[in-house]
């Protein structure tokens, strides 16, 4: 067969210039899953590719041109062979910009279950204590702090204006760090009683919050409460929420409902879910932890209400805007769609 080299090289050159750029963004990209028509296109430069190869044999006056194009066929023929999960490379940012929010998106009937579960407490909570204040001490219990008259509690705050932590904020942080993740982790494990033990614990802060929110609004201390509770609230209890997520995540992959798959299938399929959930609740909870010892804990006149609310209402809605589009669009439908199947 005779060829005009220089015209063949001029012609193809750009089909393998394509093919070397998917290949090397593939690469930098270890999670990326080809839509249909990306796919299409990289099976087609690889075919071409390889035919192309079989050209320069004829040539070997091109030894360069052929190693190189040999080199290129090679790398693309491994991508699309690829049998390792590719989930198991460590990629950070990728996790934190693409794998956390998935994940959570992907199971966002469970969160919408512990929010209900979660509101319904509170919503019981405020209902009892309205009807019969005297059962205020028995459920804070825990809580001692919490017993007395919320407006005494708000001016022996703002006399201290948080000088009772100076010097043991790194502590405090570390302590309600640790508390916090406890309670997230036994909020997953309880999974392990098919969702039941899940239910009640997020029932159970959901009275909490209740009847603690009713006490403070009762008062007259409504400003202070949320002042209080908003800039480390507004991540630490969608923390909570997220872990009794992962909790009823488990409790669905036990119980089944109808799955061909056997038991120990179904928790191997949900189990890198539930480290990816429970992984993004403890690195939230650290961000809780370090704002509720050196920020929610200053009151006016040290700090005015307004921009403690101001700062938790927009972390709420920044985690809102990760959490709910962070990552989208990225391979995401069609996890989705390999997971529903």
């Amino acid at each position: 067969m005779i060829m005009d080299l220089q015209r063949f090289l001029a012609a193809e050159r750009p089909y393998w210039n394509e093919l070397e750029a998917m290949i090397s963004n593939m690469e930098q990209e270890v999670e990326r899953v080809l839509d249909l028509r990306s796919a299409k296109r990289f099976h087609y430069l690889y075919q071409r590719a390889q035919a192309d190869l079989a050209k320069l044999s004829s040539f070997p006056a091109e030894p360069r041109v052929r190693r190189d194009l040999e080199s290129l066929v090679a790398r693309a023929y491994a991508e699309i062979h690829e049998s390792r999960d590719k989930r198991t490379r460590l990629a950070p940012l990728v996790w934190i910009t693409r794998t956390f929010p998935q994940t959570f998106r992907r199971h966002a009937w469970a969160f919408a279950l512990s929010l209900a579960v979660t509101l319904a407490g509170s919503s019981f909570g405020a209902f009892v204590l309205y009807i019969e204040p005297g059962v205020k001490s028995t459920i804070l219990a825990p809580f001692p702090h919490l017993h007395g008259d919320p407006s005494e509690r708000v001016k022996h705050e703002e006399k201290e204006g948080g000088e009772r932590l100076a010097g043991h904020m790194g502590g405090f942080s570390a302590s309600l760090w640790t508390n916090n993740t406890r309670v997230s982790i036994m909020a997953l494990a309880l999974g392990m009683t098919y969702g039941i033990g899940t239910i009640l614990l997020l029932f159970h802060n959901g009275v909490i919050l209740g009847v603690v929110g009713l006490d403070y609004v009762l008062a007259g201390e409504g400003k202070f409460l949320a002042g209080w509770l908003l800039p480390h609230g507004s991540v630490e209890i969608p923390c909570i929420l997220i872990a009794g997520q992962a909790g009823l995540v488990l409790a669905r992959a036990l119980i089944g409902w109808g799955a061909s798959e056997s038991v120990k299938t179904r928790l191997r399929q949900i189990g890198p879910d539930l480290v990816t959930l429970i992984a993004g609740v403890a690195i939230l909870l650290v961000w809780a932890g370090f704002v509720e010892a050196f920020f929610s804990q200053y009151h006016e006149p040290v700090l005015p209400y307004s921009v403690k609310i101001f700062f938790g209402l927009c972390e709420l809605f920044m985690l809102f805007l990760y959490l709910g589009f962070t990552g989208r669009g990225k391979g995401e439908s069609l996890a989705e769609e390999k997971t529903r199947s």
